[in-house]
Formats: C-alpha cells, structure tokens, sequence
C-alpha cells in the first residue's frame, strides 16, 4: 500500500459522524435532477462514487430553500416542501449500502440566478446590485424577507435530517446570497446587515442559529466559501478566516469547506472552475489559510486530479478531506482502486471542463472521457464478461478504437487493434499539441495503458485493408478510422491549409495570417494562439456571433484572454467566400453575415477550420462480406440489446460496425461513447 493509501484512507471523525477515508466529492449541479428532485439517475451517479470507496460524496450543488431562489436553472433540487424528503430517505440507503456517507449544499441564490423561470419571482439580495453573470436586477430584502429565508434555511435542514442525510453545508460562495451579504461589492446596506463585517456576518449567522436549533448540535453542519473572492472590494482572505473563526466559534459550523474566488462574469467562472491551463491545486493556500486559525476540520476542492496531490494536501496538514469531484466524474473508482494498490487503473480528470461547460449551457453533466459517468441507469463502469468468446478486430487506434478494444479485452474476447500511424490516439494527440491542451494526452495514455495490460494486440505503422482484416478471420470488425480535415468548399480552397496542418507540422504560416474557424470550437482558438506565439500577426474571422463560440463557460475566457494577451484581431459575423492569389500574397473574400457587405484581406496565409470527413474506405471495402452490411440497428443500440449480426456469422464473414469520426465528426466524448454503448454488448 502505497504512501497516499496511508493518508488519505484514514478515517476522519466529526462529532458523532466517521467518514471512512479523506476522500470526498463536493457539492455540485450535474444538472440530473428531475421536477426539483433527485431520482435515479441522479443517486445511482453518486451511489457509484460510494460503490467506488468514496468516503463522503456531497450532492444538490445550489439546493434551493425557497420559492424566490428557483431550482430549474442548472436542473437543481429543491429542498422547498416536505415532498423531498422520500426522495433522501432513498438516496440515502443506497450510499449507505455501499459505506459511503451523503450530505447536501443548501442555499438561497439571492441575485445569482433568473426571475424568467418558474414563479417568476423577483431575484433578490442585499442591496440592488445586477448580477453580471444571471443577468438580473434585484429587489433589496427587507427585513420580513430575511426572516422568511432564515426559516426556510431551517425547514429545508430539518427535511435533510429526516430524510437520513448524513449532514449539510450552506453556500457562501460563488456568489450566493449568504456571501452576497458578506462581500462589499454588493451589500450596500446601512442598517444593522450593512456596513462593518460584524454586520455583514449577521444574516449568516442567523441563518446557521436557525438551522442548529432545527437539526439540534448532534447532527454535522457546515459552509462553502470561498477563502478569497478575488475581487476589488470583495471578501478578502482575512475577511474569510474573520468569518470562518467567528462562526466556528459560535458552534454555528462543524466544518469548513473553502474555494477560492467567485462566479459572477466569464473569467471569474473559469477562475474558481480551473481548468487544464492552471496549475494544481491553485487555492490550497486559502484552505491552508483558514485551518490554521480554525479548529474544525476543513475541506477542499479546485483541480486537485491526481493521487499525489491530494495526500500532500492531506499529509501536510493543509486540509482533513480533499476533494476530488471532477476526478471522481472521470474515475468514480478511485478510493478502491488506491485502497486495492491498483492506482496505474485510476482513469485521471484531464481537466477538460467538459462536464461543467455542459451545465452551463443547459445540458447535463458528461464526462469528456468517461461515457459510463451520468449513465449508470444503461452504461457499466465494471463491463461484465460476455457468454460468447469472439475474435474482434478494430481498425483505428484513435480514442474510439482504443475505448472499443478496451471493452472487448474486458468482455473476454481475442482483440486485434491496428493503428495506421506509429503510436495510439489519433487525432487526440494533434489537439493535444496546442498550447494548453496537452492535458488532453492523458485520455490517451490511459486507454493504451489499459488496452495493453488487458491484452489486446495492438499493431502499429500497419495500414489496414479488408484482405488483411479478412485474414484475421474475425467475428467482428469495429472501424475507428476517425477523419480527416475538412478544406472546405469556396472558390480557391487550395490555397488555404488547415488547422490540423500546421499542428501536425504540415504547414507552417509565417507573417500575416487569416484564420477562418467554421466550428466554434476549441481548435481554431488554440492554432490562433500557437501562431500568435510564433510571431504571425493573426486576425481569427468566423461566421458566429462569437469567436469560439461553442467553447464552454471555463474554457471561452481561456480561449479570450490568451487571445488578447498576444494581440490575435477577433473579427466575428464575417463569412470566407472566395481565395485569390495576388502576387505571392491571398487575397480573402469576407462577407458580413448581418449585412451582406463584402470586404477583402491581402495576407501571407490562410488558415481553416472547417471540422472533419469520415475516414471511411475501409468500412466500404469490407461491407459486402459483412452479415449485416455494416449496418448498426440503432433500436438495438439504444435498448442496451445485442446487435443481431452477431449471431448470423457464416464462413467468411463478420459483423461490422463503424463508430466515432469514421461516420462523423464529432468530439472525443462521442467517439467514447460510441464504442462503450456498442462493444458494452459484443
């Protein structure tokens, strides 16, 4: 057992509470609750987390106590009437069956949210402040409004107590009504909630008074903050200890939960949701900050991936529980898979932000490389063993392919994986090229790692046909060939080169370059950013309303500031119409999408983004000895049944499927899945 075992499986006691290892998952919203209530998709997720040895998994990120702080953005839970509490007493069993213990975040949002859903009740807060994120005006509580969000605060924890969860914490963070309060920037108050920060403590502070006296002192109540909101006229770090001291010794809090900074604009979010372009555990100081001063035990999350950081955080005496909730969304597993020595099989968050971008467009929380994550109820975290043994052979070794060959290997079959290129991942290890994206390569690292100690023949520099398939003479062929880079389509495309191409080296701009991107996503904001880099004078033109436009909340700002930082012209609503050569120069054709009017660039270069086309020959060359005519039957797929071509093997034949990129461009998450929801059935 390793040293991170040692520290980090210590059980931790708080009061009557023991929590069997340092290992937790912060509250968060994976958008997965159901008409304000947490059913089974949203506890089998976490049920997971305690399958996985977790010792604590907290859930309902932004659990709403009141009408006028709706739960329907982000698909919250509402903690607002009696009806939830069969809902926990379910939750509750099923993370209790497997040891692990639950606890919810309560809050009221104040101004951090909509007034356009639900009740269409006014947003409230300390003062009438706009919130920049939510985008909503205020009304200013009175007095009468405070007290009834006290008792809701205490209605709602007395339905957590009854329902059998294990305990609770507030929100003070992310800008949330509690640390609204708080922060000078928004409470502007004059009476006895405004003013000095013994004022600004108060409505906190009556607020945890009535939730004690609801749940009595035995059961475990706690606080998110953040240590440091990181704002001009905001909660200092010494504004934060002053908060968490005074509270802690009043009793009013059993733990401490800290962050750093807040959420109310786009850098801000990607600020206190790090992603892969910042360092690890970049706010361990602030948790660090305030357990000095405190003597109850103190938690944290922010980018904390990996094993080894984590004990350090622990071992040093920096934090009593580290929070890994983004890791346990790539690797529910991870407490058993350290405690059983096995911490080479941890599958490690990357840091992508995938599922966090998801959330705040609408959608629900989904794992970049994880397909099984969000969908315990149909998708295996553990792929059992098929009945029938069979000979696969999988064409590609991008992550498609590696994923499909990884869950054949786990199913028992004989696999043949053969890659075209010298090495595994595919289009993976292109992106993984661009500045602060080569985190991305650890998607990669672990599949072949897995793929490789399961077994699997993996064939390198071997150019795949359907005779060399045929004389594998497999049950089954997956075709993962991926795709290739999309030039576009206008009037002198040829004198453009693409994205890919100068990633893989292919090309390389000098001097003034036009960079077309047609997909919004994060490839043509990271080949901007490389060219910037290397001197070119970029301008970054696109048809959207945005540059990057279909770049989550973590990542755009990312994406914006490097962009400004080295001087890359942002040109939106401008459409490529033609290419022209003049002399050694291109001329570029732009046509302003609200306008119509056209206007012309004289530059040294022209790079495209344009997405990709199917690499798809071999699939066609090998269809008419496939049983099933490469067809995959799509009701089967989605009823979780087997496809029927595997039972209709004849001599010289197989079944065949294509997957990923190989039928259309898409992203890594969807070529994952792709091959986990087919093979999962092979």
């Amino acid at each position: 057992m390793t040293s991170s075992a040692d520290v980090l499986l210590r059980p931790l006691r708080i009061k009557n509470l023991v929590i069997r290892n340092r290992i937790m998952s912060t509250s968060h919203a994976p958008g997965y609750a159901e008409g304000g209530m947490p059913k089974d998709r949203y506890q089998l997720y976490h049920a997971e987390k305690a399958k996985g040895g977790i010792g604590l998994t907290m859930f309902g990120g932004s659990s709403s106590v009141d009408c006028d702080s709706p739960a329907t953005p982000w698909s919250q839970i509402a903690v607002s009437d009696d009806s939830i509490i069969p809902y926990f007493q379910q939750f509750s069993d099923r993370v209790h069956a497997h040891g692990g213990k639950l606890m919810i975040q309560l809050t009221h949002m104040g101004r951090r949210t909509r007034w356009d859903t639900d009740a269409w009740l006014p947003v409230v807060a300390p003062s009438v402040m706009r919130e920049p994120a939510s985008r909503s005006v205020p009304k200013e509580l009175e007095i009468e409004d405070i007290r009834r969000i006290v008792r809701s605060f205490a209605d709602a924890a007395r339905r957590c107590k009854e329902g059998g969860l294990d305990g609770l914490e507030l929100s003070g963070a992310h800008g949330h009504l509690l640390d609204q309060f708080w922060s000078p920037s928004v409470n502007h108050r004059t009476d006895a909630y405004g003013g000095s920060l013994e004022n600004r403590m108060r409505f906190g502070i009556e607020a945890f008074t009535a939730v004690r006296e609801a749940v009595g002192d035995d059961y475990v109540v706690g606080i998110r903050m953040s240590g440091d909101e990181l704002l001009k006229n905001g909660v200092t770090h010494e504004d934060a200890v002053a908060i968490a001291t005074e509270y802690a010794r009043r009793g009013l809090i059993d733990f401490v939960n800290v962050l750093g900074g807040q959420a109310r604009d786009d850098m801000s979010h990607a600020i206190s949701l790090p992603n892969m372009s910042f360092p690890v555990a970049p706010f361990l100081h602030l948790a660090s900050g305030i357990r000095r001063e405190v003597e109850i035990p103190v938690f944290h999350a922010q980018r904390i991936m990996d094993l080894a950081t984590a004990a350090r955080a622990v071992a040093e005496g920096h934090v009593d529980m580290v929070a890994m909730t983004r890791a346990h969304i790539a690797d529910p597993h991870i407490a058993n898979k350290l405690a059983a020595g096995r911490e080479d099989d941890i599958r490690q968050c990357v840091g992508a932000g995938y599922c966090i971008d998801r959330i705040y467009v609408g959608g629900d929380a989904l794992c970049l490389q994880n397909a099984a994550t969000g969908r315990e109820q149909t998708m295996p975290h553990d792929v059992p063993p098929a009945q029938v043994k069979r000979g696969v052979v999988v064409v590609g070794a991008g992550v498609a392919g590696l994923e499909a060959a990884r869950v054949c290997a786990l199913r028992g079959h004989d696999v043949t994986l053969l890659e075209k290129a010298d090495r595994t991942g595919g289009q993976v290890n292109i992106a993984a090229k661009a500045g602060w994206r080569e985190a991305l390569s650890g998607i990669v690292r672990w599949l072949d790692g897995q793929v490789r100690k399961l077994g699997v023949d993996v064939r390198l520099n071997t150019q795949a046909d359907a005779a060399m398939v045929a004389a594998l003479a497999p049950d089954v062929v997956v075709v993962a060939t991926g795709g290739k880079a999309n030039p576009g389509e206008w009037p002198g495309h040829d004198l453009a080169c693409t994205a890919r191409d100068v990633l893989e080296g292919k090309a390389s701009p000098e001097g003034s370059v036009l960079l077309y991107d047609e997909m919004g996503q994060h490839n043509a904001a990271s080949v901007a950013e490389l060219l910037a880099t290397r001197g070119c004078q970029v301008e970054m033109v696109t048809a959207d309303r945005l540059i990057a436009q279909d770049v989550g909340t973590t990542n755009q700002p990312v994406h914006l500031r490097e962009l400004y930082r080295l001087g890359v012209i942002l040109s939106p609503n401008l459409e490529l119409c033609e290419l022209y050569r003049e002399e050694n120069r291109v001329v570029a054709v732009l046509r302003n999408t609200m306008t119509g009017e056209e206007e012309e660039r004289l530059i040294d270069s022209v790079v495209v983004e344009c997405g990709n086309l199917p690499l798809e020959a071999v699939y066609f060359d090998l269809k008419p000895n496939a049983v099933n005519h490469g067809v995959t039957d799509l009701p089967a797929l989605l009823a979780g049944r087997p496809q029927p071509g595997l039972t209709e093997k004849q001599a010289g034949t197989y079944a065949l499927f294509r997957i990923g990129d190989a039928v259309a461009g898409r992203n890594i998450h969807a070529a994952i899945y792709d091959a986990l929801r087919l093979c999962k059935d092979f």
